[in-house]
């Protein structure tokens, strides 16, 4: 039996006039089969691990088709580099963002999605996603960061 996500695909392929290729399958399940967030590089890994005739550049090109569709989201982080998460029957969460460490930390919060709800409706805004995103520093890296400050001022 067919996933519900290749089905999509499939149907995505046609519309856009593109070849369903074996290559492309087999991205499409690494990408299904691999949780959290990956990288284009990461997948291209991955993928390559599977068959070493992929090229990085069809698994980049892949993604695009995947998010295009509805699989895959794409979150852009403030040092240029970007991930994909499943998108496809996954409940809706926003991030937090390390700017040092680059961890990614999921959350929900039902007031801001009310919030977000209260402004799309007052300017008769059609919102088709949204994406929020917190950057900053994490808890992790401020205990390194307050100790790294302790050593300096006791050195002195």
């Amino acid at each position: 039996m067919e996933r519900e996500e290749k089905q999509i695909f499939h149907d995505h392929l046609k519309r856009e006039r593109l070849k369903r290729t074996t290559q492309r399958d087999l991205i499409l399940d690494v990408f299904l089969d691999t949780e959290g967030h990956v990288s284009s590089e990461e997948l291209y890994a991955l993928v390559k691990a599977k068959d070493p005739s992929v090229g990085f550049t069809t698994v980049y090109r892949t993604l695009k088709l995947l998010r295009e569709c509805g699989l895959a989201r794409e979150l852009e982080f403030h040092d240029g580099r970007t991930l994909y998460e499943h998108e496809y029957k996954h409940t809706h969460h926003d991030h937090l963002i390390c700017t040092r460490c680059g961890a990614l930390i999921e959350f929900y919060s039902e007031e801001i999605e009310s919030l977000q709800d209260e402004i799309v409706r007052k300017y008769r805004f059609k919102s088709l996603r949204h994406s929020h995103r917190i950057f900053g520093i994490c808890s992790d890296c401020q205990k390194i960061e307050k100790a790294a400050e302790r050593a300096k001022a006791s050195a002195k």
